[in-house]
């Protein structure tokens, strides 16, 4: 006899925004402003709160980049990886963070409070380089300008 445990927040936000298969990215966006990423067990749970296969779930969730499926650090640092930006000097800039940070693209700090990701596009090709941290843009960077930035986030 299978157990079904209940996903009180998978509920609350299926609740929220729905349970059409219109609902599932609102929610998959919740559940990672809420968790930081998205448990194989968060998407099996809105798979059965939404009345989809878990399959659909997972492929829509491994598709877009921002729905992240492993746990991330406090602040998600993306870097876009547009022609746009590598002409403007993006690698310099991600030297530059990982120098600071010690980490390299796709790694996570071991005290979790950065992660270095790469991004297809962020938006802000008329101003590259380009990154986000979390939700907040930073552009026409410069190795200085991202230092500067970086110390602010060390700080908090």
């Amino acid at each position: 006899m299978e157990t079904i445990i209940e996903n009180e927040l998978v509920r609350e936000l299926a609740n929220k925004h729905g349970r059409t298969r219109e609902s599932l990215i609102p929610i998959l966006q919740d559940l990672v402003v809420h968790n930081r990423f998205l448990s194989r067990q968060d998407m099996v749970d809105v798979a059965r709160e939404l009345d989809i296969s878990a399959a659909d779930v997972f492929g829509t969730a491994t598709f877009y980049s921002f729905l992240d499926t492993e746990v991330r650090g406090k602040y998600v640092i993306r870097i876009c990886k547009t022609i746009s930006c590598a002409m403007k000097g993006k690698n310099d800039i991600l030297s530059t963070i990982e120098e600071i940070l010690k980490v390299k693209m796709g790694e996570t700090t071991p005290d979790r409070k950065f992660s270095l990701l790469e991004a297809n596009c962020i938006g802000w090709c008329h101003k590259a380089p380009a990154m986000l941290i979390n939700d907040t843009p930073y552009t026409e960077l410069t190795p200085r300008k991202v230092t500067e930035i970086l110390r602010e986030y060390i700080k908090k």
